[in-house]
């Protein structure tokens, strides 16, 4: 007897896309907010970079606690809470009068709560219930959500913020964050079983078992660069474009189209995994990201460079998740996905950590944001050499499941 329409994997994917496009929409918004907030408090760059920097952070360490209790009881139990505490979070942030107020708000409140809704959970979702045969694509699909988020989010926030201010714009974003909690809630009735299915081995054995393969250590650094490569653009670019004169809306727009066309990167990517080694395919992105980074760094900005940037670097923007991701199912199976993802993915935000807190000190000390320009073209081709000698064959454990 088949199933209901409603409890069917493919709703699964697209609540999950849904989610994400909220969640990871709305985080993608938070560097529009850095110019005004700082001006209009009087404060250095480096003050709010901290806080923002220190949400990135707090992503990756709730990571891994989120993705061990959505391994051993239900994952939408943790999206639903993280999405009210999301909510809360950004409300604080809208009412913060010091730069202490805003690293609590939306570092800390927000950053636990995104760290619980964010990618990696909504992929560990998403992976257990994707036919195996298109498991790629399905991870490639509920990336691609979270950057529509960023193309439609991003424009819409920056009109709010021209057209009423900062704080009144924080709290229509956190009555947006809040319909996580009834989409989760969807997702529990979606997936059914498939949460709560068991295994014969235990997360610490999974967990041993991840920490002596090399392969894992090396996606670890891999992401790593990632994190410290997309996130300090999403942050300081358009920050950096409005002092090169390029325009007030040009940030938006930037990061709009970066969103836009990273939808079809991601989606692209995933269905490339499905048909060509992962690993591969990650070391020719990391390399293509560098050559884009450093064409428009070495670049006069106008407002056509900025456009043609935004566009050619959002195709290989988060083409590296559903890679990643889907290297970590591979190897080690989806049982225990969640947990063993979110650590490649506190890599990712130990990155975006040092990229936008030190975006803002290196700006604050120098007036200029080269350095840390040339620091992250310099990560991406080092990137592309690591992936190349992964060994992304299943465990030996998976071998013996499958013959």
């Amino acid at each position: 007897m088949s199933r209901a329409i409603w409890r069917q994997p493919l709703v699964v994917l697209v609540l999950a896309t849904i989610v994400i496009f909220i969640s990871y929409g709305t985080r993608q918004s938070f560097g529009l907010f850095l110019r005004p907030i700082t001006m209009d408090m009087g404060w250095g760059r480096e003050s709010l970079s901290f806080a923002l920097a220190t949400q990135s952070l707090m992503i990756g360490i709730t990571a891994p606690f989120a993705g061990a209790i959505a391994d051993r009881f239900n994952p939408v139990i943790v999206i639903v809470a993280a999405g009210l505490l999301y909510t809360v979070g950004l409300f604080f942030m809208s009412q913060a009068m010091t730069p202490g107020g805003m690293v609590v708000s939306v570092g800390l409140i927000a950053g636990v709560a995104a760290g619980g809704c964010g990618l990696p959970l909504l992929l560990s979702v998403v992976g257990r219930v994707a036919p195996e045969n298109k498991r790629s694509l399905w991870l490639g699909i509920t990336t691609a959500g979270g950057t529509a988020g960023q193309f439609l989010l991003v424009p819409a926030c920056q009109w709010l913020i021209s057209t009423f201010g900062w704080a009144s714009a924080m709290l229509v974003l956190a009555a947006g964050v809040f319909m996580i909690v009834p989409f989760g809630a969807a997702i529990a009735k979606a997936g059914g079983d498939s949460f709560t299915s068991k295994d014969p081995q235990s997360l610490g054995q999974a967990l041993r078992e991840a920490s002596r393969h090399r392969g894992y250590w090396l996606l670890l650094t891999g992401f790593f660069v990632c994190g410290f490569q997309v996130q300090f653009i999403i942050m300081h670019l358009p920050a950096y474009l409005a002092d090169k004169s390029a325009g007030i809306g040009m940030g938006a727009a930037a990061i709009a189209l970066i969103g836009l066309f990273n939808m079809i990167g991601t989606s692209v990517a995933g269905y490339l995994g499905g048909k060509h080694r992962k690993k591969n395919l990650l070391s020719l992105l990391y390399f293509g990201r560098s050559l884009v980074l450093l064409a428009f760094f070495a670049t006069p900005v106008s407002q056509l460079s900025v456009v043609l940037f935004a566009s050619v670097i959002g195709l290989l923007w988060l083409a590296t998740v559903p890679l990643t991701a889907g290297i970590v199912a591979q190897i080690f199976g989806t049982r225990y996905m969640a947990t063993l993802y979110a650590f490649v993915f506190l890599s990712h935000q130990l990155g975006s950590f040092l990229s936008v807190w030190l975006g803002g000190r290196l700006f604050d000390a120098t007036g200029s944001y080269d350095i840390i320009w040339w620091a992250i073209i310099v990560a991406g081709f080092a990137a592309a050499l690591i992936h190349w000698p992964i060994n992304d064959r299943p465990v030996a454990r998976l071998a013996e499941q499958q013959t």
